[in-house]
């Protein structure tokens, strides 16, 4: 049965305590922000273990990461020389992702994601329901739009509009647009869509979406039979529609969310008090979830049933 959106989590921190609730959601917050700190201490501080942004960095002066999305553009745009320096950082992180599952970069690093996540918390306590309904392949769209302009415009000229760039920019040299960048998502994930810009919008998400793929860490339901369908882990999840075919799967179904989709947040494993959710590999679960003995209220659907929010979000 349901939980009420009042009741959200609750029974996850008398389980768990608070930070086991909340146990990937500070792990997150501490990932983004000290990211942005470490390219901060270089011309704040004169430390310099990252130098550039999270468009083009090197590592203690050394090895180079390059955003292969942006290393997409340029080819696009017709640049010509582009340096062997941005080919092997391009190479670096689109291996990384393609192991660890390439929207980690979302719910992990993207410094817009702590802006998403704090509109769909304020959606939530304003009792917000009303939602325009994008389609989450708007992104897709939005991905080959940006390659296309960059084709003919012979530039990077997405890059002044994104908001991952424009915070990079205003960071260092001062927000001033940055912060109507900021308010307009914001507004547009708070008053528009639920899960708008990361969910349906965002060109990045989409493109590290298609990286990751078939990465091998993923977010498994191998504790799927514990579920009593409280729907919890739908409401806190940015991509609800990846869940349903791990958790709602016939018993010999793959129990491994394998939509690229997923941003690997970890809020489902969060929120979850019965362990139905642990990360684990593609093909090997790393954690055994308890055996728990579950009693479902009335109405709760039997395994491989589909409520009504779950054709809702499909």
């Amino acid at each position: 049965m349901a939980t009420p959106l009042k009741d959200l989590g609750k029974d996850a921190i008398a389980e768990k305590g608070w930070f086991g609730a909340h146990k990937y959601l500070i792990l997150r917050r501490i990932s983004q922000i000290g990211i942005i700190a470490l390219f901060l201490l270089g011309p704040w501080a004169g430390i310099w273990i990252l130098k550039g942004n999270l468009v083009s960095s090197l590592v203690f002066d050394t090895v180079p990461l390059t955003d292969p999305m942006v290393f997409l553009q340029m080819l696009a745009a017709g640049f010509v020389g582009v340096g062997s320096t941005a080919i092997i950082g391009a190479v670096i992180v689109a291996v990384f992702y393609y192991l660890v599952g390439g929207r980690v970069y979302c719910s992990w690093v993207c410094p817009i994601n702590i802006v998403t996540d704090a509109a769909h918390w304020t959606r939530r306590k304003l009792d917000i329901r009303q939602s325009a309904k994008l389609k989450p392949s708007i992104r897709y769209y939005m991905l080959a739009l940006v390659l296309v302009v960059a084709f003919a415009t012979g530039s990077l000229a997405y890059e002044l509009v994104n908001p991952v760039s424009i915070v990079n920019r205003g960071l260092i040299f001062g927000m001033g647009f940055g912060w109507a960048a900021l308010a307009a998502v914001f507004l547009f994930d708070l008053f528009v869509a639920r899960h708008g810009w990361c969910g349906h919008i965002c060109p990045m998400g989409a493109f590290y979406g298609l990286i990751g793929a078939k990465s091998q860490l993923r977010v498994r339901a191998d504790g799927r039979a514990n579920c009593d369908d409280c729907m919890e882990c739908y409401e806190v999840c940015p991509e609800a529609q990846v869940i349903p075919p791990a958790v709602k799967s016939a018993p010999d179904g793959s129990p491994v969310i394998l939509s690229g989709a997923c941003t690997n947040c970890g809020r489902c494993i969060d929120i979850c008090p019965n362990y139905v959710y642990a990360f684990g590999l593609r093909g090997l679960a790393l954690v055994t979830p308890p055996t728990i003995d579950v009693q479902p209220e009335t109405g709760a659907n039997p395994q491989g049933a589909v409520t009504a929010k779950e054709k809702q979000i499909a």
